[in-house]
């Protein structure tokens, strides 16, 4: 029963095939080592029919059941009739981001004979621990290969793979239950992975290749190696006269399936150490482009392959081959610690040719992007920023993207993505770079920290600063700050330092207080870290996309005395900041999913009334106050959600399940006001059209619920109080410590946020 794909299992499970049912042994051991806390949440993984999950709702458990065959999730709900305190979600575990489970975090986490079925096992359990609450239990029942017969050995575990199954945990324990292991895990303990050594090799000095070869989502591929007890990357010994690039290719081949081109991999260091007293040299290679799909190809020497996070490196159960981990060291350099002694020797990073008629269709696209820049007013003719954006070559930091894509001034590429196909990562928009640089208003000789890599903001910085300023670029993805790294490189910016790290806190690491001129953020932030502001000189810019109330607008702060000061803002959008910065909003959605609220900031009001509401008659307002199509007018959102005191969220429809009951947006969440069980939001309606000037729209309040008329009328009174006293300005901005009392506060609008006090002073009189 080796299956692999959801269409496999459900034609198990539609031909009418099911598993063993639950036995008296199972239950007892749950009900002694599983029991149900108050308000106990369990996650049953692989949950198939269902009869698990059903016994655990018996239990006094709420159970989120999840499998990736749908047909046995429509099987399982279908026969349901006891309980509805189990809630049944198509999930596969190793595919799909977790973050879309019903629940954060769960007292139960099993996995009922499907443990066996799970191919990145190591990785898997590493990202399921971070859903597991304190106390919680990880129970796995499988079938045992000495209980099963010799055609079954794929849906059970052996002793050894129990082993790594039990690593990393305080406790582990395994019970029998009618010839299944009934395992229980609670307490994760990662521990700083260790490094093994093989057996004594022959007496020969050994050389050969180790490489790192990642999937298109960054995870690097590792085998088990069962007779060695370690993890280690592809890679062997090199053939007589072979070459070390040849030698890694071949071996990867041989060993994985994949296939790679020689001339397409890059030797990055070799590391000299020793084994048993022989020298062992090691070459350090990166394979960037392969083909095929992974395999055991080789099955006395690997016996599985796995793709890994590279963020879980550091706290692997098993040890990683020591050449392995020194390779690993040499992409990502800081990653592993507490590694044995290597001499490592770089090879010295050269500029990478391109063909010269692509190099002339790019200075030309480039050309025409700077005068672009320049025709549309994001960047001053004869600034050396113009120099700089007509020198650093933008397409090399975008090898995925067409020539034409990369020079668009406006267009921001991904780089990467999540599985789920969110974007973690881009190259912002050169018109977005060259004002983000502008207002960092960088000088020769500055010392500037840049968080959020992407290779070509940091080469233009580096122009910038010249050859005795200093850039340091921070990610916290360590594909990112390989793939930069590499980038700059390749395009002769070694000088710019780049540091896998969370960008909230590495300034602080990497910088001394009071010594960083700039300090620009590439990814939206929801905050502003102490270790930013602490890392800046008296004066000193801080340039940052900041989320207020769910817009972002990239702003411009002077420190002063640890105050920060704005009074410009560029509307723009990124990639959230990841680590532990990030903050989800408070989202809640109405009438099945149709209307999403959004709450970005302050504390999120009741809902629970507005379906509700939405039944009722609807309220309209139209202000008379107008704006041409194509002027921004985000100040006017940062006015309301800057006046409305309490109740402040953004509204979007869902285009698909509109059914006409609200106005829907068109590219923007709208402002909205919920208040007394009703809502009212802001929406635009187009003027007839007038051919002797640019088109109008109208901004308009449409309200429901029981106090709509009061709501309406409150919204309409601020868009008019915004067209006749703020309509030409933008407010004063001041961020102050988190610990700052009211009184020492400038007069104004306040936003809390943890680090931050923000205090928005309009300049004319605020109703």
């Amino acid at each position: 029963m080796g299956y692999t794909t959801p269409d496999e299992w459900d034609a198990h499970y539609i031909s009418g095939k099911t598993f063993r049912h639950l036995g008296d042994a199972e239950r007892q051991l749950l009900a002694v080592h599983a029991p149900a806390p108050d308000g106990g949440l369990a996650l049953d993984v692989g949950c198939g029919l269902g009869e698990l999950a059903c016994y655990l709702t018996e239990s006094g458990y709420t159970v989120d059941a999840i499998d990736y065959a749908p047909a046995a999730l429509t099987h399982a709900e279908a026969h349901n009739t006891v309980t509805s305190a189990v809630t049944y979600q198509v999930c596969d575990i190793e595919r799909d981001g977790l973050d879309d489970l019903p629940h954060s975090a769960y007292d139960l986490i099993i996995f009922r004979l499907s443990w066996a079925f799970i191919r990145d096992r190591t990785r898997v359990m590493s990202r399921l621990r971070e859903h597991l609450r304190p106390d919680g239990t990880v129970c796995v029942i499988t079938p045992i290969t000495t209980a099963v017969p010799d055609g079954q050995r794929d849906i059970a575990l052996d002793d050894e793979e129990i082993g790594l199954l039990c690593a990393g945990w305080t406790i582990a324990e395994r019970h029998d239950a009618d010839d299944l292991a009934f395992i229980v895990l609670r307490g994760p303990a990662p521990a700083p992975v260790e490094c093994a050594g093989k057996g004594r090799p022959s007496p020969h000095a050994l050389t050969g290749a180790g490489v790192v070869v990642t999937d298109p989502v960054g995870r690097i591929l590792l085998g088990w190696s069962e007779r060695r007890g370690v993890w280690e990357l592809p890679g062997g010994k090199n053939d007589a006269d072979e070459n070390f690039l040849a030698a890694a290719v071949r071996e990867l081949q041989e060993e994985t399936g994949l296939k790679a081109n020689p001339a397409g991999a890059r030797l990055l260091a070799l590391l000299m150490d020793s084994t048993h007293g022989i020298p062992r040299m090691t070459a350090a290679v990166r394979v960037a482009a392969y083909s095929g799909e992974v395999a055991v190809t080789e099955p006395d020497l690997i016996r599985r392959w796995e793709w890994h996070e590279v963020s879980d490196l550091s706290h692997l159960a098993q040890p990683l081959f020591t050449p392995s981990a020194h390779v690993i060291d040499t992409v990502w350099p800081g990653l592993l610690t507490g590694l044995p002694p290597v001499q490592r020797y770089p090879i010295t990073p050269a500029e990478v040719p391109e063909p010269a008629q692509q190099a002339a269709e790019a200075s030309a696209l480039r050309k025409a992007m700077a005068d672009r820049l320049i025709e549309d007013g994001w960047m001053d003719a004869g600034s050396p920023i113009e120099a700089a954006v007509r020198c650093v070559p933008r397409h090399r930091y975008l090898p995925g993207s067409e020539l034409k894509d990369a020079y668009d001034p406006m267009q921001a590429p991904v780089t990467k993505r999540t599985p789920s196909g969110k974007a973690t990562s881009s190259v912002s928009a050169p018109w977005l770079q060259a004002v983000m640089l502008r207002d960092a208003d960088l000088n020769p000789g500055d010392t500037v920290i840049e968080v959020g890599s992407g290779g070509y903001h940091a080469a233009l910085a580096q122009e910038l600063v010249g050859p005795r300023g200093t850039v340091l670029s921070i990610d916290i993805d360590p594909f990112v700050t390989d793939r930069a790294r590499r980038h700059l490189d390749d395009t002769g910016y070694h000088q710019v330092r780049v540091h896998l790290g969370d960008g909230e806190q590495a300034p602080a690491q990497l910088a001394k207080p009071a010594s960083v001129d700039a300090l620009i953020v590439t990814v939206e932030a929801r905050d502003i870290p102490p270790a930013w502001i602490d890392s800046l000189v008296e004066g000193g810019r801080l340039v940052v996309p900041l989320r207020i109330h769910g817009y972002t607008w990239a702003i411009p702060f002077t420190n002063r005395d640890g105050v920060l000061i704005a009074d410009s803002y560029t509307v723009c959008g990124f990639v959230p900041l990841q680590g532990p910065g990030h903050r989800a909003d408070h989202v809640t959605r109405l009438r099945g999913g149709e209307i999403t609220l959004r709450f970005a900031d302050g504390t999120p009001v009741g809902t629970s009334r507005l379906d509700a509401a939405l039944d009722m008659p609807r309220i309209e307002r139209w202000t008379g106050v107008t704006i041409p199509g194509n002027v921004p007018f985000d100040m006017l959102m940062l006015w309301l959600a800057t006046h409305i005191e309490g109740g402040f969220a953004r509204l979007a429809v869902d285009a698909d399940l509109d059914t006409g009951l609200l106005h829907r947006p068109g590219g923007w969440d709208a402002a909205t006001l919920i208040r007394d069980d009703s809502l009212a939001h802001l929406l635009t309606r187009k003027l007839p059209d007038d051919e002797s000037r640019p088109s109008l729209w109208e901004f308009g309040i449409h309200a429901h619920g029981p106090q709509a008329d009061a709501l309406a009328d409150t919204m309409a009174g601020l868009v008019t109080a915004w067209d006749r006293t703020a309509r030409t300005t933008s407010p004063q901005l001041r961020a102050y410590p988190a610990a700052t009392v009211d009184r020492d506060l400038a007069v104004g609008h306040v936003l809390d946020k943890p680090h931050r006090r923000l205090v928005f002073t309009w300049t004319s009189e605020t109703p």
